[in-house]
């Protein structure tokens, strides 16, 4: 096995500061200081400085100035600068994918081709979304409808996608013409500087993009209610999104937000079962299990279920973990302590709970003994209201649920809090188009079809509301004036 050590890159401590109105600052005053620990040797790799609500203010006052010139500048200018923000994604990728391997622990081709390549995928995706996009049309015999920035923007992102969560709210915001002020999670802050950097590199005006770093307890109701915030996108757990709908309810602006997910996967017997379970599996592994879409509630018809049993013992078995350095086809650490103690105390849940452990379980893998690692795990005769199959662990944990008919199969698929995706194994694409479409889901993918930038990311109940990526990430952050005008 080929191994890259990034040593230089990840022995060199990062400061990680604010950026506001065009330049690196400090914090006002009195904070606090988090360290970057890489979650694969649990070396810690940089600093970050913590703000508060006067820092809040710091920035969203000048964002609130620089949204006044910036929303009236032309389209075709805006699409400029935003294709000079893709051409320095593109010239500093690997810089990008090496930050991403420290932060989260991704193993290098993981980070390179998945991680890295959703900073690219999303800017070039707004920016064909943007070509056809009425910005302004007719409505009715006498009016015109307009399209117009909505204001100041706050994006709160979370760690286990990073660049992909920051992109897919950056790309669409800058583009419509509102005005920025980003708060990245302190766990995952080395890519989001080099956002910053790109940004600036661009050659984007100052206030038109912010970036502080902050507890979300401490500066996220400090920017959720702040009365010169017109929108906030969050993506995050389902408790903090509530918590953001709260802070901004009196000041009633406009809400976005990603939030958890339990997502089903029905294996119907006519399917190829080794073929499905096996990608199955590997689905729900992949990023070590800390994807909120993540397939991870197997659900698998009765009279195949004993077959779909062995086959994901064999595949469970078969996920390799590696270190967050090496090159290779497998999975790395989770990415910080408070998730690796997380997923251990689900994993112990499920075995108290009666759960059968095909492969896994608690501990780390046999030869990781420092870093975040845990053991992919799947648990095998589950009913649905155990808390492994109704709660995200958001870690290499896969439960697996028989059922009889597809009326039970859609019950127990939709007997959850959440809605964000789905997915159908099945032989018969009508068959499994019928049941997608009862399924309470944003996304429902068959037969392991996979999805592109330009289609609606988000989900029902509490996975949230709005949707991102493409057009529709477009239409969060635009306001609709109708004209009229008898002439």
């Amino acid at each position: 096995m080929t191994t890259f050590i990034f040593r230089e890159h990840t022995m060199t401590m990062t400061h990680c500061n604010f950026y506001i109105d065009g330049a690196w600052v400090e914090p006002v005053g009195a904070h606090t200081v988090h360290p970057v620990v890489s979650p694969g040797d649990e070396s810690v790799v940089g600093e970050v400085m913590m703000g508060s609500a006067d820092d809040v203010n710091r920035a969203v006052t000048v964002a609130r100035k620089a949204f006044d010139s910036f929303s009236q500048t032309s389209l075709e200018h805006r699409t400029k600068l935003l294709q000079k923000l893709l051409a320095a994604f593109e010239r500093r990728y690997t810089e990008t994918a090496q930050a991403l391997s420290t932060e989260m622990g991704a193993p290098w081709d993981w980070a390179y081709d998945a991680q890295a390549e959703c900073g690219t995928g999303h800017i070039k995706a707004t920016l064909e979304a943007s070509k056809d996009y009425p910005w302004v049309s007719r409505s009715g015999p006498n009016g015109d409808l307009v399209c117009e920035a909505i204001g100041v923007c706050v994006l709160i992102t979370p760690w286990n996608w990073p660049l992909n969560q920051i992109v897919s709210k950056l790309a669409p915001a800058l583009l419509a013409g509102c005005t920025v002020v980003l708060k990245p999670s302190e766990y995952a802050p080395l890519s989001a500087k080099l956002v910053a950097e790109f940004v600036h590199e661009a050659g984007y005006p100052p206030g038109v993009f912010n970036m502080i770093y902050g507890d979300g307890p401490v500066v996220g109701p400090a920017l959720s209610s702040h009365p010169d915030v017109d929108l906030v996108s969050f993506t995050g757990s389902t408790a903090a999104g509530i918590s953001v709908a709260k802070h901004a309810a009196d000041t009633v602006k406009r809400v976005v937000q990603e939030l958890g997910g339990k997502s089903p996967n029905i294996v119907f017997a006519d399917s190829k079962v080794d073929k499905a379970v096996r990608w199955s599996v590997n689905k729900c592994m992949s990023n070590t299990g800390q994807s909120c879409n993540a397939p991870t509630r197997l659900l698998v018809e009765r009279s195949v279920y004993a077959q779909a049993v062995e086959y994901a013992a064999q595949a469970g078995a078969a996920v390799q973990v590696i270190h967050s350095a090496d090159k290779g086809n497998g999975i790395g650490p989770l990415a910080s302590k408070r998730q690796f103690d997380t997923v251990q105390r689900y994993i112990q849940i499920g075995i108290d709970e009666g759960a059968r452990v095909l492969c896994g379980g608690l501990g780390r893998p046999e030869g990781f003994e420092h870093g975040y690692y845990a053991r992919p795990t799947v648990f095998a005769d589950v009913h649905n209201k155990m808390r492994i199959a109704q709660e995200e662990i958001f870690g290499p944990v896969l439960v697996m649920i028989p059922f009889d008919t597809e009326e039970e199969a859609i019950a127990i698929a939709n007997d959850t809090p959440y809605g964000l995706a789905a997915y159908i194994q099945c032989a018969d694409v009508a068959r499994a188009k019928r049941v997608a479409r009862r399924i309470k889901a944003g996304t429902v993918s068959i037969n392991g079809t996979g999805q592109d930038y330009a289609s609606p990311f988000g989900g029902f109940k509490q996975s949230g509301n709005g949707r991102e990526w493409g057009r529709f990430g477009l239409q969060d952050y635009l306001e609709y004036k109708v004209i009229n005008s008898a002439t």
